[in-house]
């Protein structure tokens, strides 16, 4: 049973890029999030090994069962469940490591901790020595697992998935050790995806030590039980303009049985048991591809799998733009937004498609006229990563006389009252709305003559050309202020609900 190849290289140098990037950032929460999701992907992935682990030790038992293949297999069968034991004792004191951390961090009985603490990894791993203790953990690991024969020290002494290099130094900096370029003044978060990482890289050998163990005796024996949906992908934290290559297929395969499968709307071929397609990565942020698989069952019936890739792609050279207020820009209203650029500022490119802005160094205020979405642009070593917001119109406000917006006020306090006004509720921005007219009906006791209604205009939010008639209310009076016109900060002129109230 083959796994997906990962680039393990590949993903190292984008979590240091993306580490060296939080840092400038001051640790976003978006940037956070992403290492979440990375190390989600990972402890999957790392579930699916031990699937594939433990099918082919079942595979080997029954070898040993069988008179033409129990020689070999009592051979291979003890130097695979070696593997295995030095995977399992380095993968349970990564576990460790991350508990450790965990509680450096404040873990609380929910399980929660600060996720963004930049001391907690910088204490544990490079003060108080675990780092250098990791690197040797790691470094004997690969020695051992090539120590349990010869042959597999010839076929992997150089294909052990387990990078143990030092990321690079920004240029003109000394290089610095190991767990000094991993663990100083990283996010809580990043040092345990980090560890997941290398968890990850340790199941991978594993893998490849027990089927190669496997390989020398024959190919891996299933049982044809069940039939299940694969799904895989190349990575799951990309860079945009990346590709993501997805894989998918069943478990179990029959040339009698071709299934059918559609990725991300694209109806592939699966003659081989499986569809492989590439995709553009797209733009920053959390992705999801839809899978569905057809395919007939051992008993032949017609089955459908739906089934899901989820991938993150960040921003080039850590650059991220973010609203203050929320993830939209409204008409006529100053929008403030945050970006991001660990080039410092001399070396870093904005700009605005479908509106304009104002300020430096990272804070501005954008203004937008009309249109449905605007585009910020912010050029970051030499790459440039555009920021998608939706343009909305401010909502309406509501009409206002004191502190009621309609329904029973004291006649006394209505009375007192000199201006009809426009609140705009629950809104996060400064956005002030004047009323231009408005026509006022006063009914009910005090207004019996003359038909019993009674009304008024206005041409403003002052209520003195009705004071009159304010002046005649008493309990049992009902008000009502129709066709509400107001003008708010975007200069359009809109009717809003009328008010009406029953004073008592």
């Amino acid at each position: 049973m083959a796994l997906p190849a990962e680039p393990r290289q590949k993903m190292i140098n984008i979590m240091y890029l993306v580490l060296t990037a939080i840092l400038a950032l001051n640790v976003s929460a978006e940037i956070l999030n992403a290492f979440k999701v990375v190390d989600d992907s990972l402890l999957k992935s790392n579930i699916a090994i031990d699937k594939s682990d433990k099918a082919i030790f079942a595979s080997l038992a029954q070898k040993k069962e069988k008179a033409e293949t129990k020689a070999k297999a009592e051979i291979w069968e003890p130097k695979a469940l070696q593997a295995k034991k030095l995977a399992d004792a380095i993968y349970s004191k990564i576990d460790g490591y991350k508990t450790e951390l965990q509680k450096a961090s404040g873990l609380n009985d929910k399980g929660e901790y600060k996720v963004d603490d930049l001391d907690a990894a910088t204490r544990i791993f490079i003060d108080g020595g675990k780092g250098k203790e990791f690197y040797n953990s790691l470094d004997n690991f690969k020695k051992q697992i090539l120590g349990i024969s010869p042959e597999i020290d010839k076929e992997f002494s150089s294909k052990i998935p387990i990078d143990l290099n030092t990321p690079s130094s920004k240029t003109g900096e000394a290089k610095q050790s190991w767990e000094y370029s991993y663990f100083h003044m990283t996010p809580t978060i990043a040092a345990i995806t980090i560890l997941s990482k290398f968890q990850n890289d340790v199941k991978n050998t594993e893998n490849q030590i027990v089927t190669y163990c496997h390989n020398q005796i024959g190919q891996v024996e299933l049982i044809y039980d069940q039939a299940k949906p694969l799904v895989s992908q190349s990575s799951n934290y990309l860079m945009p303009g990346d590709k993501i290559k997805i894989r998918a297929g069943m478990g179990v395969f029959s040339s009698a049985a071709i299934p059918t499968v559609t990725i991300g709307g694209q109806n592939l071929s699966a003659a081989a048991g499986y569809a492989e397609t590439e995709l553009d990565a797209g733009s920053g942020g959390a992705h999801t591809i839809p899978v569905t698989i057809k395919y007939k069952d051992q008993n032949g019936k017609e089955q459908t799998a739906v089934d899901k890739v989820e991938y993150t792609v960040g921003t080039p050279g850590g650059a991220a733009a973010s609203a203050d207020k929320m993830n939209v820009f409204y008409i006529g209203v100053d929008n403030p937004l945050t970006v991001g650029s660990p080039t410092g500022w001399e070396k870093t490119g904005f700009n605005v498609n479908g509106g304009t802005y104002t300020g430096s160094n990272g804070k501005y205020i954008i203004k937008v006229s009309g249109g449905t979405e605007a585009i910020v642009n912010v050029t970051a070593n030499e790459k440039t990563t555009p920021f998608k917001f939706r343009i909305k119109t401010i909502p309406d406000p509501i009409g206002m006389v004191g502190p009621s917006k309609g329904g029973r006020i004291q006649s006394n306090i209505f009375k007192a009252q000199d201006f009809l006004r426009a609140e705009l509720l629950n809104f996060d921005f400064e956005a002030r709305f004047n009323v231009v007219s408005a026509t006022v009906y006063f009914a009910g006791a005090g207004f019996a003559s003359g038909g019993g209604v009674q009304t008024g205009i206005l041409s403003s939010g002052s209520l003195a050309p009705v004071k009159a008639k304010m002046d005649l209310c008493k309990p049992g009076s009902t008000v009502t202020f129709d066709d509400l016109k107001v003008v708010g900060p975007d200069g359009r002129t809109r009717t809003i609900p009328p008010i009406s109230f029953v004073l008592f």
